[in-house]
């Protein structure tokens, strides 16, 4: 759902540009709370993951592709603020070095694909866990449903915003009928695989996943040979087997292998708002980007001439540069929260 350049007129370009500056000043100051000496790796690593599966397009109907969006992932993952940063991490990576989203739509990619669907899936995911048992299942379950909202809710925002400064004459009802229509089917893979994200994490460590934070698992006492639950205080917050630097690693290789092999067997079909765009005449007055002339320009490297290898390349590059740029800001704004902290 990456909106290009000229979809979107100049004041409504420049006017999400400043909600998308104020949600990052906000998120930085909340970052602050959800990040720890544990989690900001982490963060770091989730905003390179969801790099590496944006590039995993699916197929959805016939001519027609999604991928994930990743605001529900990252909000349940290391948290809504940080979520916010991760995704918005993962735009910039993406216009400046791929030409993917449009440098003056960025605001606009932001507000929608990071604001908009972090927002909505957390808001969505805490309402969940408040009434469902504080178990394994009831937290997967509500990182699905989570997900599966936010992407119509995403593309409901595109429409909105279309409607306030659209640069083509379009019938909007058309629009929105065709991008909420796509984009619940869509929602249905970021749910998926948002679901088995959260799922395979909270097996190993859910300590470190914010949305799962306070969940126990039963602690069971032998008592005259049968196995009995233990009392609600001696019961530990599971932290599983695996180390946070095995994690880390092992988050990394897998990133590293979906954006530098698996996205080689990627759907080529346009994704949802790219077919709507062109079926609706949405595309008429598209621009060229800023950055078609880099050299990761469409997620390929310039002068190699094999598609594997350059797509394949093009994906590390990025796996390695999110997680650069990610930890970078997280460590940051962590240390700045261990500075506040001494200062108060």
């Amino acid at each position: 759902m990456h909106v290009p350049d000229g979809f979107i007129d100049a004041p409504i370009s420049a006017a999400t540009a400043v909600v998308a500056a104020g949600a990052i000043a906000v998120s930085l100051r909340g970052a602050r709370r959800e990040l720890d000496e544990r989690t900001a790796p982490l963060a770091g690593l989730v905003a390179a993951f969801i790099f590496a599966v944006q590039m995993l397009n699916f197929p959805v109907a016939a001519g027609t592709s999604g991928h994930l969006l990743g605001g529900a992932l990252a909000a349940i993952l290391v948290g809504p603020y940080t979520g916010v940063l991760c995704v918005s991490v993962v735009l910039l990576m993406q216009g400046i070095l791929f030409a993917d989203g449009g440098l003056t739509a960025l605001g606009v990619n932001i507000t929608d694909m990071a604001i908009t669907t972090t927002v909505v899936a957390y808001a969505v995911f805490r309402g969940l866990v408040k009434v469902l048992p504080r178990t394994r299942r009831s937290i997967t379950a509500a990182s699905f449903t989570a997900a599966l909202l936010s992407v119509p809710a995403a593309a409901l925002v595109f429409t909105l915003l279309y409607s306030l400064g659209g640069t083509t004459d379009v019938s909007l009802a058309k629009v929105a009928t065709a991008m909420i229509g796509v984009h619940l089917l869509i929602g249905i893979g970021e749910a998926a695989i948002t679901a088995l994200t959260v799922g395979a994490v909270i097996a190993v460590r859910p300590d470190l996943v914010y949305g799962a934070r306070g969940l126990e698992q039963r602690l069971k006492l032998r008592v005259n040979g049968e196995l009995v639950d233990a009392p609600a205080q001696l019961e530990p917050v599971s932290a599983g087997g695996v180390s946070r630097r095995k994690l880390w690693i092992t988050g990394l290789v897998a990133s590293l292998l979906l954006a530098g092999f698996v996205s080689f067997y990627a759907s080529s079909n346009p994704d949802g708002l790219e077919k709507v765009a062109a079926d609706q005449g949405i595309d008429q007055k598209a621009k060229e980007h800023a950055s078609a002339d880099s050299p990761l320009a469409d997620y390929g490297v310039r002068d190699v001439d094999d598609a594997r290898l350059s797509g394949g390349l093009a994906g590390v590059i990025g796996v390695g540069v999110t997680v650069v740029a990610g930890t970078g800001v997280f460590w940051a704004v962590r240390k700045r929260r261990g500075t506040t902290s001494q200062a108060a």
